[in-house]
């Protein structure tokens, strides 16, 4: 049961971290340490949500444990995340990735639950239903908190509209 669990999540972990972290070996690093936790509780499943939304609630708190542990926490660049599979011309590949690398800072600048909420919409492709659930809240709450988010940001500096 262990295997099968780890096989069929072990992707929405990863990348559900990888919204949190922008971090690879940090991301796998926590999804390892997500799946001990998990075996070491699975006794406390109870069934009232789907175990991607489980093992999601325990990343996030591995998460935040290695933040509470590493208070300094560094960030990899986040052109990292982004491919240029577009037929652009280099100056406008410029001006987007500068867009995207200024959005994101202002991202991570953001309060939670503002941050968590807007990374897992972007970058983790969730829906406003899945980032409920993942939060303990509702669809509504996830949409309203993606919306302020959006605003914080916009009312940070000019950026491509496109982009969120």
């Amino acid at each position: 049961m262990v295997d099968d669990m780890y096989k069929t999540h072990v992707n929405t972990v990863f990348k559900y971290l990888m919204c949190l972290t922008n971090n690879v070996d940090l991301s796998e690093e926590l999804t390892q340490e997500t799946f001990f936790q998990a075996v070491k509780s699975i006794h406390r499943f109870n069934g009232e949500c789907k175990i991607s939304v489980w093992l999601c609630q325990i990343a996030k708190h591995s998460y935040y444990k290695y933040l509470e542990k590493n208070k300094k926490y560094k960030h990899e660049k986040i052109d990292v995340i982004f491919d240029s599979t577009d037929n652009t011309t280099p100056e406008t590949e410029y001006i987007n990735q500068e867009n995207k690398i200024s959005i994101f800072h202002k991202i991570h600048l953001l309060d939670e639950p503002y941050k968590e909420v807007i990374l897992l919409r972007v970058l983790g492709g969730l829906s406003f239903k899945e980032i409920g659930e993942i939060q303990g809240k509702n669809e509504n709450w996830a949409r309203v908190i993606f919306y302020r988010a959006k605003k914080k940001i916009k009312e940070e500096k000019y950026y491509n509209e496109a982009e969120l």
